[in-house]
């Protein structure tokens, strides 16, 4: 466990509070539902393109990331690849109708298409999904820092949903948007400031350029698989294919996103927006990559621990296996010594054998580190408890806490908070503001502008309240980035099918597109189990895609089969 100095909780307390200060103060008394939900339609594109990618940006990212390139390399940019054609549509398509219809959620416009239930099932799907999602936006940061750190896990998770509902019921969209900004800038620093050090903590003789050979050389910057193999989770046509569905659902219909622009002054300033965050979401994401990549680099030259979950580590050295692990210890620093000549040689004199040796010291290594994982799950199983073996999510934050200055570390955590705080506080909203709008006022006859605030507030509150109670029954999965994309897949491809029926097969009505919709989200879930299970072989990217052309094609079915569903098409 880490301890903190006093300079790193004055950076990260000060940090955190000032946002949640500043948010609550800027956005004080919003006395409409117009203000309250759709930020009075003032945000300028640079706050709608920031607020957009610190939505999508959450502690996740930060931390798992990194440790995703450290340990598969540069691929999952790939996963990305999709997200400007998905822009360019979204800004082509979804925003010029939403302005025109005026709504507040993505939603309302299923009910002016199709018809309330519709609407409704869209909304409930949603609601699922990304309440889900922001309990494990909370769990992610939470879980790691309670680990690394110390911390207790449950205040924890408390500390972080407070924080969040303070300003977000406070100010609503506006107070999300204000915040979002300076969560972003903070974020950009510390990503810069913390990859800068770990270039200067590379060997003398070592410079960037040659870190990427050393990288390379390692088989990590292997960027792009043509391969259409599915056992590969990342490739280009799975990016290109199942991020663009992916990205489009989530851009397009996810209120947590289209509330962020539909707070836009005009078309003009949400479509500025959206593209904005097109063209910087891959670089950044590449970036962050490239900071995982130069962490890997940095431990081909010190000793990197063989799990980098201390919790795990302590486990089995206080377990009856503890000798087989030193021992498997003491063949990984044969394996690091060995490697570290190779890499010398390489760097030196880029000799085909020398590469050759980096590759076959990583698969050792990589072995080595697979029977350490196996001997945890051994050790676990046999007491009959629950250890984390995967150590994905943890390497970004054990070099931090072992390898940055003091202060830096703060800044560093504030980083990782401000990033979970920012997504959580724009799933929150979106929540509330779905719940009072799709739900709430479609069935009652209390619709007064005060009223409908207040109702927006409380329902804000209450998933809020919801989203911490997810995080302190949460479980870690192989690694939260993945966990988080895997809940969007399995509702993403249906609800986007929805729309684009909605949007371009004007024959299909609305209980076509119901029956379609339960029966598809029933078959994607489905597959997603037989794959868990491996009984088919679908990465979950595809499920994106699949469940957009079932819900199509099982509604256009139904529709041209059943002529005499007289549903309003407006």
């Amino acid at each position: 466990m880490q301890e903190l100095y006093w300079i790193d909780w004055i950076v990260l307390l000060v940090t955190l509070l000032s946002i949640v200060a500043y948010g609550t103060w800027q956005t004080r008394g919003s006395k409409n539902v117009q203000d309250y939900i759709k930020g009075g339609n003032t945000s300028k594109w640079w706050t709608i393109g920031l607020s957009v990618m610190a939505t999508q940006a959450s502690a996740i990212t930060f931390l798992s990331t990194p440790g995703q390139a450290f340990n598969d390399g540069m691929g999952f940019v790939q996963f990305y690849f999709g997200l400007p054609i998905a822009m360019i549509v979204i800004c082509m398509v979804f925003i010029p109708l939403y302005h025109r219809l005026n709504v507040y959620t993505a939603y309302e416009f299923l009910e002016n298409r199709f018809d309330l239930k519709t609407r409704t099932l869209t909304a409930i799907l949603f609601l699922i999904q990304r309440g889900l999602a922001a309990g494990i936006t909370i769990f992610a940061p939470a879980i790691i820092l309670s680990v690394v750190l110390g911390w207790n896990l449950l205040i924890l998770n408390i500390i972080i949903g407070l924080l969040v509902i303070i300003y977000t019921v406070s100010g609503g969209t506006k107070a999300v948007n204000v915040t979002q900004k300076h969560q972003m800038l903070i974020i950009f620093i510390g990503m810069l400031v913390a990859f800068f050090i770990i270039i200067s903590k590379l060997p003398q003789d070592i410079s960037f350029t040659k870190a990427l050979h050393i990288a390379s050389a390692s088989g990590k910057m292997n960027i792009l698989d043509f391969s259409f193999d599915l056992d590969n989770r990342y490739t280009f046509w799975s990016g290109i294919i199942g991020g663009t569905f992916l990205m489009l659902s989530y851009f397009g219909t996810d209120q947590s996103q289209v509330q962020r622009y539909l707070s836009g002054k005009s078309v003009k300033e949400m479509q500025l927006g959206l593209l904005f965050n097109g063209l910087l979401k891959v670089p950044m994401q590449f970036f962050i990559l490239l900071v995982g990549i130069m962490v890997f680099v940095f431990y081909q030259f010190n000793q990197a621990p063989l799990n980098f979950n201390p919790n795990a580590t302590e486990f089995i050295l206080n377990s009856e296996f503890a000798e087989e692990y030193k021992s498997l210890q003491q063949e990984e620093d044969i394996i690091f010594n060995n490697k570290r000549d190779h890499i010398k040689s390489y760097v030196s004199y880029e000799n085909a054998d020398a590469s050759k040796a980096i590759v076959l010291a990583n698969e050792a290594n990589k072995s080595v580190r697979d029977k350490a994982k196996s001997l945890i799950d051994k050790a676990a199983e046999k007491q009959k408890i629950k250890v984390e073996k995967n150590d994905v999510d943890y390497v970004f934050i054990y070099f931090i806490l072992n390898n940055l200055p003091r202060g830096l570390i703060g800044l560093l955590l504030a980083v990782i908070l401000s990033a979970a705080m920012s997504s959580t506080s724009s799933e929150l909203n979106a929540l509330g503001s779905t719940t009072t709008m799709d739900l709430y006022k479609r069935n009652t006859s209390e619709k007064t502008e005060d009223h409908m605030v207040k109702a927006s507030k409380w329902f804000t509150f209450a998933w809020g309240l919801i989203a911490i109670g997810v995080a302190c029954v949460a479980n870690l999965a192989e690694n939260l980035i993945q966990l988080v994309n895997i809940i969007g897949s399995i509702f993403y491809g249906n609800v986007l099918g929805i729309f684009l029926l909605a949007f371009f097969f004007k024959f299909v009505k609305g209980n076509a597109v119901f029956i379609s919709a339960l029966l598809t989200q029933a078959i994607v879930i489905a597959l997603y189990f037989l794959d868990l299970h491996e009984y088919i072989n679908l990465p979950f990217l595809w499920l994106n895609f699949v469940g957009c052309t079932i819900v199509i094609t099982i509604a256009s079915i139904i529709q041209i089969t059943n002529r005499n569903d007289r549903t309003i098409t407006n």
